[in-house]
């Protein structure tokens, strides 16, 4: 079994190759997905993230993750407060899911901060996705992204060039979906040659 760790930086197709890992038999997490679970209406994350900020973070009796995003994103505090909360339920998660591993399975855990939680010790191998800036922002402009939103998550991520330095392997995704399965298809045969 293994556990890897699939990174990069925000527009760069992470989610994308995910999928493909998970098609060719990888048993995928997505770190995104169990923050949001972490503090969905019903969960104790929920109750302390609403006490936490106060009801103006609420939209239809949910958390509106872009009025939270656009706090924690402008108070460095608030965001240790919410990393806080939402960590522990992550961590506990994930390490749920490695105990569960047998034999040849292969978990393919999707994680954008990987340099920046300083975690990638903790994993057997490390892919980052990577892409040029113009199509990292047409792809989140695509998504309803505005410009400033954009640009303050890249500046907040790690730089393309870290997360490279801590790879094991590196995936371009400047061209086509077929392209990126290719490379895709390379690793994961790489996986099961070794």
């Amino acid at each position: 079994m293994r556990v890897i760790a699939l990174t990069g930086g925000i527009g760069c197709g992470k989610s994308l190759a995910a999928q493909y890992f998970a098609e060719l038999g990888g048993l995928g997490i997505d770190a995104d997905q169990l923050a949001r679970a972490a503090i969905e209406r019903g969960s104790d994350g929920f109750d302390e993230v609403v006490t936490l900020f106060g009801d103006s973070i609420l939209k239809d009796g949910n958390i509106d993750r872009r009025v939270l995003g656009e706090i924690v994103f402008k108070d460095p505090k608030a965001k240790v407060a919410l990393e806080n909360i939402i960590h522990p339920f992550v961590r506990r998660e994930f390490e749920e899911a490695v105990a569960s591993l047998k034999g040849d399975d292969v978990l393919v855990y999707e994680i954008p901060l990987l340099f920046e939680s300083k975690s990638h010790e903790r994993f057997d191998l490390v892919i980052t996705v990577e892409a040029e800036l113009e199509n990292r922002v047409a792809r989140l402009r695509d998504r309803g992204m505005h410009i400033s939103e954009i640009e303050g998550r890249i500046a907040a991520q790690a730089t393309r060039e870290q997360r490279i330095e801590i790879a094991d392997f590196l995936i371009e995704n400047d061209g086509s979906e077929d392209e990126l399965l290719r490379q895709v298809e390379n690793i994961w045969d790489s996986l099961h040659d070794s």
